[in-house]
């Protein structure tokens, strides 16, 4: 029986879902990579029309005409083949025609991150900036500093609950990061400081979600086209280009400058595979020039 691609495409996400637990992030990465291919293609209909053809023209016009880069290329194979090895598996294609098709090397590219000096200026910034209400100056500076002292993925903080802080422990649960992984990362004494008079901003304001961060108005918790808002804002008030990501970026080197070693931030930073966070090491400069300075000759 010949399955149409979009109904075969939703049951694949479901399953994705409810059986291997796949964040909502990745499901609709999952789907877009599908949309855009078959808005390429609407004369497909059934999955066992599309040919390595179809694919390799998809991919080539994508790197040529729409100058996608070799990261870009490579994560719409890597939709695209998961789905159709999921269709053999079930007996819905022979073969994955997606597999004769070479994906291009990705450029290594250094971490992008923000100096010392710029996120002790945003964290400033984040609390004496003019703002309406003074809840916004403590919520503002606690995002910022949790970004900084925490290197958390900018869903992993939105999600945080009240109690995901654990003061008395000294450490940040993060439940269900990035591969729904759950995991710790410490409580630095400054980022205490930070936190527990926003903590209190919003006790003295009566809130009770269950949510960390909150919005401005309403006991609700804080979305994340506010959280892209106030970086907007930030962004234009301290002269300091940076991104959650790229504070995420900061944490990294920032602790690799201090010291730390990779097997710890590798646990910290929620990553499967320790040489994603050797990336690290090539944009930490202070530490190789230290490292220079063992050398026997001076």
């Amino acid at each position: 029986m010949k399955m149409n691609i979009q109904e075969l495409h939703e049951q694949f996400c479901t399953e994705r879902k409810l059986i291997n637990n796949f964040t909502d992030k990745t499901i609709l990465w999952y789907r877009g990579t599908m949309k855009v291919f078959r808005d390429k293609f609407p004369e497909l209909k059934c999955v066992d029309e599309i040919t390595t053809t179809h694919l390799q023209r998809f991919l080539f016009d994508g790197r040529i005409e729409r100058k996608w880069a070799s990261l870009t290329f490579v994560n719409y194979y890597k939709g695209l083949k998961i789905f159709f090895d999921w269709c053999v598996k079930r007996g819905h294609l022979e073969a994955n025609p997606i597999l004769p098709i070479d994906t291009p090397k990705i450029e290594k590219r250094l971490p992008k991150r923000i100096s010392l000096q710029d996120s002790m200026r945003l964290l400033e910034i984040s609390f004496n900036k003019k703002y309406r209400y003074r809840f916004e100056a403590y919520r503002n500076q606690a995002i910022i500093a949790t970004f900084i002292h925490t290197g958390l993925r900018a869903n992993e903080l939105l999600s945080l609950n009240t109690v995901n802080i654990d003061f008395e422990n000294g450490v940040v649960n993060v439940n269900l990061g990035k591969g729904n992984k759950d995991r710790v990362v410490p409580l630095s004494v400054r980022l205490k400081s930070y936190l527990t008079a926003y903590l209190k901003e919003r006790g003295r304001l009566g809130r009770k979600c269950d949510r960390l961060f909150l919005s401005v108005r309403g006991d609700i918790p804080f979305t994340y086209s506010g959280l892209k808002l106030m970086v907007q804002q930030l962004k234009k008030a301290s002269g300091v280009d940076f991104s959650p990501h790229k504070l995420r970026h900061t944490f990294a080197t920032l602790m690799l400058e201090g010291g730390c070693d990779l097997f710890s931030l590798q646990k910290m930073m929620g990553h499967s595979d320790i040489k994603t966070t050797t990336l690290y090491l090539s944009a930490t400069v202070k530490l190789l020039q230290e490292q220079m300075l063992k050398h026997p000759m001076g």
